[in-house]
């Protein structure tokens, strides 16, 4: 089982999105049979079946054992990961592009970048996976509290010249055996910011 596994294929993300079956694939973080997930989603035991079939046909659970009960086959399911993630990639006719309109000042076009990264890696984890080799990532998250709106400003920029210097240091276009690599560096308000720290901010 994957910590966190990318839906790439439309039909996938349709599946997965339904209430009851994204019910049965939090339920399948450890094997269970359809009679053991019946009684905890309280559903018939065929209904849950059904449900359990289509997460199966697209690559959402997995069989991990077949116990023979009398006349009957149990079946024990898993999820094939802890979490998943929908790729912009599934909506591919309307995912975002940040080259539509990029402003590093917009909240929209951030939220493009975000979806590029997560279609982007999404694949790349797709790849590594069949490959299987492993797949070479790095990120930094952290918080910041910003006394004030011009503090923001002068972070921002203190941060884009670090990044420039650093870029411009270890690019090399002419490196024959060298890899292209995409470097994103977001910052946005927390969440949990109320809207009066906002305002004053």
């Amino acid at each position: 089982m994957f910590d966190v596994a990318v839906i790439e294929d439309p039909a996938a993300a349709e599946v997965s999105l339904d209430p009851v079956r994204a019910r049965l694939l939090a339920e399948l973080a450890e094997p269970s049979s359809a009679t053991m997930l019946a009684a905890k989603v309280g559903l018939a035991r065929q209904k849950v079946n059904y449900h359990l079939r289509a997460l199966e046909r697209h690559g959402l659970v997995e069989l991990v054992e077949e116990r023979r009960k009398g006349n009957v086959t149990e079946r024990l399911m898993r999820a094939t990961a802890a979490s998943y993630v929908i790729s912009p990639a599934a909506l591919a006719p309307v995912q975002p592009d940040p080259a539509r309109s990029p402003d590093q000042l917009s909240a929209r076009w951030l939220l493009a970048v975000a979806a590029r990264l997560v279609r982007e890696v999404g694949a790349l984890i797709t790849g590594a996976a069949k490959a299987n080799k492993r797949l070479a990532t790095y990120a930094i998250d952290a918080n910041i509290r910003f006394a004030s709106a011009a503090d923001r400003a002068a972070f921002a920029q203190e941060l884009t010249t670090a990044i420039t210097r650093l870029v411009s240091k270890y690019h090399d276009e002419a490196a024959a055996e060298g890899r292209d690599h995409r470097v994103i560096v977001a910052l946005h308000p927390s969440p949990s910011a109320s809207p009066d720290t906002e305002r004053r901010a």
